[in-house]
Protein backbone atom coordinates (compact mmCIF):
# COMPACT_ATOMS: atom_id res chain seq x y z
CA UNK A 1 0.00 0.00 0.00
CA UNK A 2 1.19 3.05 -0.49
CA UNK A 3 2.18 6.06 1.83
CA UNK A 4 -0.81 7.76 2.58
CA UNK A 5 -0.15 11.49 3.22
CA UNK A 6 -2.20 11.95 6.29
CA UNK A 7 -2.13 14.85 7.22
CA UNK A 8 -2.57 16.80 4.22
CA UNK A 9 -5.37 14.62 3.94
CA UNK A 10 -7.13 14.77 7.13
CA UNK A 11 -6.45 18.96 6.92
CA UNK A 12 -8.17 18.91 3.77
CA UNK A 13 -11.30 17.22 3.78
CA UNK A 14 -11.54 19.02 7.35
CA UNK A 15 -12.49 21.92 5.00
CA UNK A 16 -15.33 19.95 3.13
CA UNK A 17 -18.73 19.57 4.30
CA UNK A 18 -22.32 17.17 3.96
CA UNK A 19 -24.89 18.35 5.06
CA UNK A 20 -26.07 21.37 7.80
CA UNK A 21 -24.03 20.52 11.22
CA UNK A 22 -22.81 22.07 14.29
CA UNK A 23 -19.49 22.12 15.40
CA UNK A 24 -19.71 21.32 19.28
CA UNK A 25 -16.34 22.19 21.43
CA UNK A 26 -15.30 18.72 23.36
CA UNK A 27 -12.42 18.87 25.89
CA UNK A 28 -10.69 15.81 25.77
CA UNK A 29 -8.96 14.55 22.50
CA UNK A 30 -10.92 12.45 19.89
CA UNK A 31 -10.52 9.24 19.95
CA UNK A 32 -9.52 6.52 17.08
CA UNK A 33 -11.86 4.28 16.32
CA UNK A 34 -11.64 1.13 14.59
CA UNK A 35 -14.97 -0.55 13.52
CA UNK A 36 -14.51 -4.14 12.69
CA UNK A 37 -17.01 -6.22 10.43
CA UNK A 38 -17.50 -9.19 10.59
CA UNK A 39 -19.56 -10.66 7.33
CA UNK A 40 -22.11 -13.85 8.15
CA UNK A 41 -21.42 -14.37 12.18
CA UNK A 42 -23.57 -15.92 14.47
CA UNK A 43 -24.98 -14.18 17.54
CA UNK A 44 -23.41 -18.14 18.72
CA UNK A 45 -20.19 -18.27 17.62
CA UNK A 46 -18.15 -16.58 20.08
CA UNK A 47 -17.47 -18.23 23.32
CA UNK A 48 -18.39 -14.78 25.60
CA UNK A 49 -22.30 -15.21 24.12
CA UNK A 50 -22.53 -18.80 23.87
CA UNK A 51 -20.81 -20.89 26.54
CA UNK A 52 -21.27 -24.16 24.53
CA UNK A 53 -19.95 -22.81 21.32
CA UNK A 54 -17.12 -25.35 19.89
CA UNK A 55 -15.47 -22.21 17.52
CA UNK A 56 -12.48 -20.75 19.18
CA UNK A 57 -12.69 -17.18 19.53
CA UNK A 58 -10.17 -15.89 22.58
CA UNK A 59 -9.21 -11.99 21.48
CA UNK A 60 -13.01 -11.04 20.45
CA UNK A 61 -13.41 -13.10 23.77
CA UNK A 62 -11.46 -10.85 25.55
CA UNK A 63 -12.20 -7.68 23.77
CA UNK A 64 -15.34 -8.57 25.46
CA UNK A 65 -14.74 -8.59 28.88
CA UNK A 66 -12.46 -5.66 28.74
CA UNK A 67 -15.59 -3.89 27.74
CA UNK A 68 -19.20 -4.42 27.18
CA UNK A 69 -21.32 -6.35 25.18
CA UNK A 70 -24.46 -5.81 23.59
CA UNK A 71 -26.58 -8.31 24.50
CA UNK A 72 -29.92 -7.30 22.17
CA UNK A 73 -27.79 -5.94 19.08
CA UNK A 74 -29.98 -6.28 15.65
CA UNK A 75 -29.00 -5.69 11.96
CA UNK A 76 -31.68 -4.42 10.54
CA UNK A 77 -31.64 -7.11 7.15
CA UNK A 78 -30.43 -10.77 7.33
CA UNK A 79 -28.26 -10.08 4.12
CA UNK A 80 -25.56 -7.99 3.87
CA UNK A 81 -25.79 -4.72 1.84
CA UNK A 82 -28.64 -3.60 3.41
CA UNK A 83 -27.13 -4.17 7.04
CA UNK A 84 -23.80 -2.30 5.62
CA UNK A 85 -26.19 0.10 4.21
CA UNK A 86 -27.75 0.65 7.51
CA UNK A 87 -24.60 1.15 8.98
CA UNK A 88 -23.41 3.49 6.98
CA UNK A 89 -26.06 5.75 6.88
CA UNK A 90 -28.20 5.23 9.90
CA UNK A 91 -31.35 4.28 7.78
CA UNK A 92 -33.40 1.78 7.21
CA UNK A 93 -32.30 0.27 3.41
CA UNK A 94 -35.54 0.03 2.13
CA UNK A 95 -35.32 3.63 2.17
CA UNK A 96 -32.64 3.34 -0.75
CA UNK A 97 -33.39 2.75 -4.12
CA UNK A 98 -32.19 -0.69 -3.69
CA UNK A 99 -35.72 -2.00 -1.88
CA UNK A 100 -34.67 -5.72 -1.68
CA UNK A 101 -31.85 -7.97 -1.77
CA UNK A 102 -28.25 -7.36 -2.02
CA UNK A 103 -26.35 -5.68 -4.70
CA UNK A 104 -25.59 -7.46 -7.47
CA UNK A 105 -22.55 -6.77 -9.65
CA UNK A 106 -21.54 -3.60 -10.85
CA UNK A 107 -24.82 -2.17 -9.86
CA UNK A 108 -24.55 1.82 -8.70
CA UNK A 109 -23.62 3.04 -4.99
CA UNK A 110 -26.97 1.90 -3.36
CA UNK A 111 -25.86 5.06 -1.11
CA UNK A 112 -27.45 8.46 -2.76
CA UNK A 113 -24.45 10.99 -3.60
CA UNK A 114 -24.46 13.53 -1.27
CA UNK A 115 -26.22 11.47 1.46
CA UNK A 116 -24.05 11.97 5.02
CA UNK A 117 -22.06 8.46 5.80
CA UNK A 118 -20.76 6.84 9.05
CA UNK A 119 -16.90 7.95 7.54
CA UNK A 120 -17.92 11.03 5.67
CA UNK A 121 -19.46 12.23 9.51
CA UNK A 122 -15.99 11.46 11.07
CA UNK A 123 -14.06 12.43 8.36
CA UNK A 124 -16.24 16.11 9.06
CA UNK A 125 -15.09 16.02 12.53
CA UNK A 126 -11.46 15.61 11.91
CA UNK A 127 -10.93 12.08 11.30
CA UNK A 128 -8.72 10.30 8.06
CA UNK A 129 -10.75 7.42 7.17
CA UNK A 130 -9.61 4.06 5.93
CA UNK A 131 -11.48 0.51 5.16
CA UNK A 132 -9.85 -2.79 3.89
CA UNK A 133 -12.13 -5.47 2.86
CA UNK A 134 -15.71 -5.82 1.68
CA UNK A 135 -17.53 -2.35 0.72
CA UNK A 136 -20.46 -4.50 -1.23
CA UNK A 137 -22.81 -1.06 -1.63
CA UNK A 138 -22.02 -0.70 -4.67
CA UNK A 139 -19.32 0.84 -7.20
CA UNK A 140 -19.09 2.02 -10.65
CA UNK A 141 -16.72 0.51 -12.94
CA UNK A 142 -15.49 2.20 -16.61
CA UNK A 143 -15.74 0.28 -19.73
CA UNK A 144 -13.99 0.43 -22.90
CA UNK A 145 -17.36 0.26 -25.39
CA UNK A 146 -19.69 2.91 -23.27
CA UNK A 147 -21.96 0.19 -21.86
CA UNK A 148 -22.14 -1.70 -18.36
CA UNK A 149 -19.93 -4.18 -17.34
CA UNK A 150 -20.32 -7.51 -18.83
CA UNK A 151 -21.91 -9.14 -15.91
CA UNK A 152 -23.95 -6.36 -14.88
CA UNK A 153 -27.05 -7.03 -12.17
CA UNK A 154 -25.63 -10.74 -12.12
CA UNK A 155 -23.64 -12.93 -10.08
CA UNK A 156 -22.12 -14.92 -11.95
CA UNK A 157 -21.03 -14.52 -15.78
CA UNK A 158 -19.18 -16.77 -17.65
CA UNK A 159 -17.32 -13.20 -19.56
CA UNK A 160 -17.06 -11.52 -16.32
CA UNK A 161 -15.73 -7.84 -16.66
CA UNK A 162 -14.78 -8.51 -20.60
CA UNK A 163 -15.08 -4.91 -21.14
CA UNK A 164 -13.83 -2.84 -18.16
CA UNK A 165 -10.98 -0.52 -18.86
CA UNK A 166 -8.64 -0.81 -16.08
CA UNK A 167 -6.60 1.99 -17.25
CA UNK A 168 -9.34 4.74 -15.79
CA UNK A 169 -10.88 4.85 -12.47
CA UNK A 170 -13.96 3.96 -10.59
CA UNK A 171 -16.51 6.09 -9.70
CA UNK A 172 -19.33 6.37 -7.43
CA UNK A 173 -17.08 3.82 -4.78
CA UNK A 174 -16.15 4.48 -1.01
CA UNK A 175 -14.12 7.33 -1.54
CA UNK A 176 -17.19 8.87 -3.24
CA UNK A 177 -19.11 8.36 0.23
CA UNK A 178 -16.84 9.37 3.17
CA UNK A 179 -13.64 7.24 3.06
CA UNK A 180 -10.12 9.34 2.57
CA UNK A 181 -8.81 5.33 1.38
CA UNK A 182 -9.95 2.36 0.30
CA UNK A 183 -8.41 -1.19 -0.39
CA UNK A 184 -10.41 -4.32 -0.54
CA UNK A 185 -13.59 -5.49 -3.23
CA UNK A 186 -17.30 -3.91 -4.20
CA UNK A 187 -18.91 -7.13 -4.45
CA UNK A 188 -16.84 -10.72 -4.19
CA UNK A 189 -18.21 -12.16 -7.14
CA UNK A 190 -17.02 -9.32 -9.28
CA UNK A 191 -13.76 -10.24 -8.15
CA UNK A 192 -11.98 -7.15 -8.40
CA UNK A 193 -9.72 -5.43 -5.93
CA UNK A 194 -8.87 -1.66 -6.40
CA UNK A 195 -6.96 0.82 -3.80
CA UNK A 196 -8.66 3.97 -3.70
CA UNK A 197 -9.77 4.67 -7.38
CA UNK A 198 -7.98 1.72 -9.21
CA UNK A 199 -8.00 -1.41 -9.85
CA UNK A 200 -5.22 -3.38 -8.54
CA UNK A 201 -6.10 -6.80 -8.20
CA UNK A 202 -8.41 -9.97 -8.53
CA UNK A 203 -9.84 -12.38 -5.79
CA UNK A 204 -9.06 -16.24 -7.38
CA UNK A 205 -11.58 -18.76 -6.28
CA UNK A 206 -13.25 -21.21 -8.00
CA UNK A 207 -16.74 -19.42 -8.12
CA UNK A 208 -16.29 -16.65 -10.23
CA UNK A 209 -13.78 -16.23 -13.47
CA UNK A 210 -11.74 -12.85 -14.60
CA UNK A 211 -10.80 -14.85 -17.47
CA UNK A 212 -12.42 -12.95 -20.33
CA UNK A 213 -11.18 -9.65 -18.81
CA UNK A 214 -8.53 -7.40 -20.85
CA UNK A 215 -5.43 -5.83 -19.67
CA UNK A 216 -5.03 -7.31 -16.14
CA UNK A 217 -1.59 -9.29 -16.28
CA UNK A 218 -0.19 -6.99 -14.14
CA UNK A 219 -2.96 -7.30 -11.20
CA UNK A 220 -2.04 -8.64 -8.00
CA UNK A 221 -4.09 -11.88 -8.10
CA UNK A 222 -4.93 -13.06 -4.15
CA UNK A 223 -6.88 -16.37 -3.40
CA UNK A 224 -9.64 -16.27 -1.63
CA UNK A 225 -8.07 -18.27 1.60
CA UNK A 226 -4.87 -15.39 1.29
CA UNK A 227 -7.53 -12.59 1.60
CA UNK A 228 -7.96 -11.86 4.95
CA UNK A 229 -4.58 -11.98 5.91
CA UNK A 230 -3.61 -9.41 2.89
CA UNK A 231 -6.09 -7.12 4.06
CA UNK A 232 -4.90 -7.53 7.68
CA UNK A 233 -1.71 -6.58 7.02
CA UNK A 234 -2.57 -3.47 4.63
CA UNK A 235 -4.38 -2.46 7.68
CA UNK A 236 -1.32 -3.04 9.87
CA UNK A 237 0.92 -1.14 7.47
CA UNK A 238 -2.12 2.01 7.59
CA UNK A 239 -1.85 1.95 11.29
CA UNK A 240 1.93 2.12 11.57
CA UNK A 241 2.14 4.86 8.13
CA UNK A 242 -0.16 6.42 10.80
CA UNK A 243 1.88 6.49 13.91
CA UNK A 244 4.82 7.34 11.80
CA UNK A 245 3.16 10.51 10.42
CA UNK A 246 2.80 11.75 13.44
CA UNK A 247 -0.13 13.24 13.22
CA UNK A 248 -2.27 14.40 16.08
CA UNK A 249 -5.57 13.96 14.44
CA UNK A 250 -7.43 10.47 14.94
CA UNK A 251 -8.13 7.72 12.55
CA UNK A 252 -11.15 5.90 11.88
CA UNK A 253 -10.19 2.27 10.21
CA UNK A 254 -12.97 0.13 9.08
CA UNK A 255 -11.29 -3.59 9.17
CA UNK A 256 -14.51 -5.86 7.24
CA UNK A 257 -13.24 -8.96 6.25
CA UNK A 258 -15.08 -11.54 3.99
CA UNK A 259 -15.35 -13.87 6.66
CA UNK A 260 -16.99 -16.65 8.00
CA UNK A 261 -19.24 -16.22 4.75
CA UNK A 262 -18.46 -18.83 2.22
CA UNK A 263 -16.90 -20.29 0.47
CA UNK A 264 -15.15 -21.36 3.42
CA UNK A 265 -11.68 -20.66 2.45
CA UNK A 266 -9.77 -21.54 5.58
CA UNK A 267 -6.31 -21.45 5.69
CA UNK A 268 -4.47 -24.83 5.78
CA UNK A 269 -3.28 -23.66 9.05
CA UNK A 270 -6.66 -23.27 10.64
CA UNK A 271 -7.94 -26.51 9.21
CA UNK A 272 -8.72 -28.61 12.31
CA UNK A 273 -8.15 -25.90 14.47
CA UNK A 274 -11.77 -26.48 15.86
CA UNK A 275 -14.57 -28.94 17.07
CA UNK A 276 -17.23 -26.84 14.71
CA UNK A 277 -15.97 -28.14 11.21
CA UNK A 278 -14.64 -25.68 8.71
CA UNK A 279 -16.38 -23.45 9.55
CA UNK A 280 -16.02 -22.82 13.28
CA UNK A 281 -11.80 -23.15 12.26
CA UNK A 282 -13.05 -19.78 9.76
CA UNK A 283 -14.32 -18.33 13.15
CA UNK A 284 -10.70 -19.09 14.38
CA UNK A 285 -9.00 -17.38 11.99
CA UNK A 286 -11.52 -14.37 11.93
CA UNK A 287 -10.17 -14.17 15.54
CA UNK A 288 -6.47 -14.53 15.23
CA UNK A 289 -6.24 -11.76 12.24
CA UNK A 290 -8.56 -9.62 14.43
CA UNK A 291 -5.72 -10.48 17.37
CA UNK A 292 -3.14 -9.57 15.25
CA UNK A 293 -4.81 -5.80 14.65
CA UNK A 294 -5.14 -5.35 18.38
CA UNK A 295 -1.97 -6.47 19.25
CA UNK A 296 -0.75 -4.10 16.55
CA UNK A 297 -2.57 -0.94 17.92
CA UNK A 298 -0.66 -2.13 21.58
CA UNK A 299 3.03 -2.34 20.22
CA UNK A 300 2.22 1.35 18.19
CA UNK A 301 1.12 2.66 21.70
CA UNK A 302 -2.90 3.87 20.22
CA UNK A 303 -5.03 1.34 22.32
CA UNK A 304 -5.46 3.37 24.60
CA UNK A 305 -7.02 5.84 23.05
CA UNK A 306 -9.12 4.02 20.47
CA UNK A 307 -12.45 2.75 20.52
CA UNK A 308 -13.25 -0.93 18.98
CA UNK A 309 -16.29 -1.65 18.28
CA UNK A 310 -16.64 -5.05 16.81
CA UNK A 311 -20.60 -6.30 14.65
CA UNK A 312 -21.77 -8.82 12.50
CA UNK A 313 -23.55 -8.02 9.22
CA UNK A 314 -25.93 -10.66 9.95
CA UNK A 315 -26.41 -13.90 11.32
CA UNK A 316 -24.91 -17.20 10.30
CA UNK A 317 -26.18 -19.03 7.00
CA UNK A 318 -25.64 -22.87 9.05
CA UNK A 319 -27.90 -24.25 11.27
CA UNK A 320 -25.21 -26.72 12.43
CA UNK A 321 -21.37 -27.47 11.80
CA UNK A 322 -19.26 -29.94 12.88
CA UNK A 323 -16.25 -31.76 11.51
CA UNK A 324 -18.00 -35.06 10.34
CA UNK A 325 -20.11 -32.81 8.46
CA UNK A 326 -17.65 -30.89 6.52
CA UNK A 327 -18.44 -31.99 2.97
CA UNK A 328 -22.20 -30.61 3.26
CA UNK A 329 -23.00 -27.94 6.43
CA UNK A 330 -26.09 -28.41 7.50
CA UNK A 331 -27.53 -25.07 6.23
CA UNK A 332 -31.14 -23.07 5.75
CA UNK A 333 -31.82 -24.58 2.41
CA UNK A 334 -35.26 -27.14 2.57
CA UNK A 335 -32.77 -29.98 1.50
CA UNK A 336 -30.36 -29.86 4.77
CA UNK A 337 -33.17 -28.68 7.27
CA UNK A 338 -34.95 -32.29 6.52
CA UNK A 339 -31.10 -33.66 7.11
CA UNK A 340 -30.45 -35.23 10.20
CA UNK A 341 -27.87 -32.81 12.76
CA UNK A 342 -24.81 -34.75 14.41
CA UNK A 343 -25.26 -34.72 17.62
CA UNK A 344 -23.11 -31.99 20.01
CA UNK A 345 -22.47 -30.15 16.67
CA UNK A 346 -21.67 -26.56 16.70
CA UNK A 347 -24.77 -24.32 16.61
CA UNK A 348 -24.06 -20.67 14.69
CA UNK A 349 -26.89 -18.84 15.89
CA UNK A 350 -27.70 -20.12 19.48
CA UNK A 351 -29.84 -19.93 20.77
CA UNK A 352 -32.40 -18.80 18.51
CA UNK A 353 -34.08 -19.81 15.65
CA UNK A 354 -33.56 -19.83 12.24
CA UNK A 355 -30.25 -18.09 9.91
CA UNK A 356 -29.18 -15.84 7.40
CA UNK A 357 -31.99 -14.48 4.85
CA UNK A 358 -34.81 -15.16 7.56
CA UNK A 359 -36.53 -12.60 10.09
CA UNK A 360 -36.16 -14.98 12.96
CA UNK A 361 -33.75 -13.92 15.37
CA UNK A 362 -30.98 -16.25 14.49
CA UNK A 363 -31.09 -13.74 10.96
CA UNK A 364 -31.07 -10.60 12.67
CA UNK A 365 -29.94 -10.61 16.26
CA UNK A 366 -25.83 -10.05 16.47
CA UNK A 367 -23.34 -10.02 18.48
CA UNK A 368 -21.93 -6.29 19.35
CA UNK A 369 -18.81 -5.57 21.40
CA UNK A 370 -16.86 -2.00 22.48
CA UNK A 371 -13.97 -1.33 24.49
CA UNK A 372 -12.42 1.66 24.80
CA UNK A 373 -9.76 1.51 27.82
CA UNK A 374 -10.36 3.82 31.15
CA UNK A 375 -13.74 4.85 29.40
CA UNK A 376 -16.03 1.90 28.62
CA UNK A 377 -16.12 -0.34 31.73
CA UNK A 378 -14.93 -3.93 32.18
CA UNK A 379 -16.83 -6.73 31.62
CA UNK A 380 -20.30 -5.56 31.55
CA UNK A 381 -22.96 -6.41 29.61
CA UNK A 382 -25.95 -4.15 28.25
CA UNK A 383 -29.52 -5.30 27.10
CA UNK A 384 -30.76 -1.27 25.55
CA UNK A 385 -32.26 -2.17 21.82
CA UNK A 386 -29.78 -1.02 19.41
CA UNK A 387 -29.46 -1.75 15.59
CA UNK A 388 -26.29 -1.01 13.18
CA UNK A 389 -28.16 2.08 12.41
CA UNK A 390 -27.55 3.82 15.92
CA UNK A 391 -23.97 3.23 15.01
CA UNK A 392 -23.80 6.91 12.84
CA UNK A 393 -25.57 9.10 15.70
CA UNK A 394 -24.04 7.69 18.47
CA UNK A 395 -20.68 8.37 17.44
CA UNK A 396 -21.64 11.96 16.19
CA UNK A 397 -22.65 12.13 19.62
CA UNK A 398 -18.77 10.79 20.93
CA UNK A 399 -17.22 13.32 18.24
CA UNK A 400 -19.32 16.53 18.79
CA UNK A 401 -20.75 16.35 15.42
CA UNK A 402 -24.82 17.75 15.23
CA UNK A 403 -26.51 15.72 12.99
CA UNK A 404 -29.08 17.47 10.57
CA UNK A 405 -32.64 16.32 10.78
CA UNK A 406 -32.75 14.37 7.29
CA UNK A 407 -29.43 12.47 8.84
CA UNK A 408 -29.45 9.08 10.37
CA UNK A 409 -33.34 9.42 10.39
CA UNK A 410 -33.60 5.84 11.58
CA UNK A 411 -31.20 5.74 13.97
CA UNK A 412 -30.57 6.96 17.81
CA UNK A 413 -27.72 8.44 19.58
CA UNK A 414 -27.13 5.35 22.02
CA UNK A 415 -24.08 6.66 23.09
CA UNK A 416 -24.49 6.24 27.21
CA UNK A 417 -25.38 2.67 26.53
CA UNK A 418 -21.58 2.14 25.57
CA UNK A 419 -20.80 3.74 29.16
CA UNK A 420 -23.18 1.03 30.74
CA UNK A 421 -25.32 3.66 31.92
CA UNK A 422 -29.06 2.86 30.90
CA UNK A 423 -30.55 5.11 27.84
CA UNK A 424 -33.17 7.49 29.82
CA UNK A 425 -33.51 9.79 26.88
CA UNK A 426 -33.89 9.25 23.10
CA UNK A 427 -33.77 5.60 23.87
CA UNK A 428 -34.48 2.78 21.11
CA UNK A 429 -37.86 1.53 21.99
CA UNK A 430 -38.43 -0.25 18.82
CA UNK A 431 -36.52 -1.45 15.64
CA UNK A 432 -37.69 -2.54 12.40
CA UNK A 433 -35.76 -6.38 11.03
CA UNK A 434 -36.81 -7.90 7.49
CA UNK A 435 -35.39 -11.40 6.59
CA UNK A 436 -35.89 -12.76 2.73
CA UNK A 437 -38.69 -11.26 0.16
CA UNK A 438 -41.30 -9.17 2.26
CA UNK A 439 -40.52 -10.64 5.90
CA UNK A 440 -40.97 -8.22 8.35
CA UNK A 441 -40.96 -8.18 11.93
CA UNK A 442 -41.09 -5.07 14.95
CA UNK A 443 -39.55 -6.00 18.06
CA UNK A 444 -40.91 -3.39 21.07
CA UNK A 445 -39.79 -4.59 24.64
CA UNK A 446 -40.32 -8.40 24.95
CA UNK A 447 -42.40 -8.67 22.02
CA UNK A 448 -41.88 -9.00 18.27
CA UNK A 449 -44.44 -9.49 15.42
CA UNK A 450 -43.54 -10.87 12.27
CA UNK A 451 -45.22 -11.36 8.71
CA UNK A 452 -45.18 -10.48 4.92
CA UNK A 453 -45.79 -6.90 3.81
CA UNK A 454 -48.20 -6.27 2.88
CA UNK A 455 -49.34 -8.02 5.82
CA UNK A 456 -52.80 -10.00 6.48
CA UNK A 457 -53.28 -12.86 8.44
CA UNK A 458 -52.10 -14.70 10.25
CA UNK A 459 -48.80 -13.01 11.57
CA UNK A 460 -46.59 -14.31 14.33
CA UNK A 461 -45.84 -13.22 17.63
CA UNK A 462 -43.35 -14.13 20.23
CA UNK A 463 -42.46 -13.19 24.03
CA UNK A 464 -38.82 -13.16 23.88
CA UNK A 465 -38.39 -12.70 27.04
CA UNK A 466 -39.75 -16.31 28.15
CA UNK A 467 -39.55 -17.81 24.72
CA UNK A 468 -36.06 -16.56 22.88
CA UNK A 469 -36.21 -19.32 20.33
CA UNK A 470 -39.53 -18.07 19.09
CA UNK A 471 -40.84 -21.52 19.35
CA UNK A 472 -44.42 -20.48 20.87
CA UNK A 473 -46.77 -18.06 18.37
CA UNK A 474 -48.76 -16.49 20.74
CA UNK A 475 -50.57 -14.30 17.75
CA UNK A 476 -54.25 -16.06 18.47
CA UNK A 477 -54.02 -15.77 22.32
CA UNK A 478 -52.83 -12.03 22.50
CA UNK A 479 -54.52 -10.47 19.04
CA UNK A 480 -54.88 -6.93 20.59
CA UNK A 481 -50.87 -6.96 20.99
CA UNK A 482 -50.29 -8.36 17.65
CA UNK A 483 -52.82 -5.66 16.27
CA UNK A 484 -50.89 -2.70 17.94
CA UNK A 485 -47.16 -3.80 16.96
CA UNK A 486 -48.59 -4.98 13.16
CA UNK A 487 -49.92 -1.00 13.10
CA UNK A 488 -46.68 0.60 13.96
CA UNK A 489 -44.54 -1.97 11.44
CA UNK A 490 -47.56 -0.98 8.86
CA UNK A 491 -47.18 2.72 9.51
CA UNK A 492 -43.43 2.96 9.31
CA UNK A 493 -43.46 0.89 5.85
CA UNK A 494 -46.42 2.89 4.29
CA UNK A 495 -44.12 5.98 5.10
CA UNK A 496 -40.84 4.54 4.33
CA UNK A 497 -42.31 4.51 0.46
CA UNK A 498 -42.20 0.17 0.03
CA UNK A 499 -42.40 -0.58 -3.19
CA UNK A 500 -43.98 -4.33 -4.03
CA UNK A 501 -41.36 -6.68 -4.51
Amino acid sequence: MRIIQIVTLVFAYMLMSCGAKEKEELTEPLPNILFIFADDLGYGDLGVYNPNSKTLSPNLDQLAMEGIRFSEAYCPVSVCSPSRYALMTGEYPWRSWKKSGVMANYEPSMIEEGMLTLPQMLQNAGYHTAGFGKWHLGTTFPTNDGEPPVGYGKFQDDQNGANIDFTKPLSDGPLDRGFQHWLGFSCASECWIFEDKQVVGALIHDLYTIEAATGIENLNKIPLQGFLPYITKESINYLQEFKKSGSEEPFFLYYSPYVPHIPLAVDQEFIGKTDAGLYGDYVFELDYYVGQILKELDLLGLRENTLIIFASDNGSQFIATSPEDDKEQVTNSPKDVKKEIIPDSHRPNFPFRGTKWSVYEGGVRTPLIASWAGKIPKGQVSNELIGLNDILPTLAALVGETLSEDSAIDGHNLLSAFYGSKVTSGNRESIVVRGSGNAYGLREGKWKVLGKYPFVSPVELYNLEKDPGETNDLAMENPEIAEKLLNQLNDHLNSAIIADN
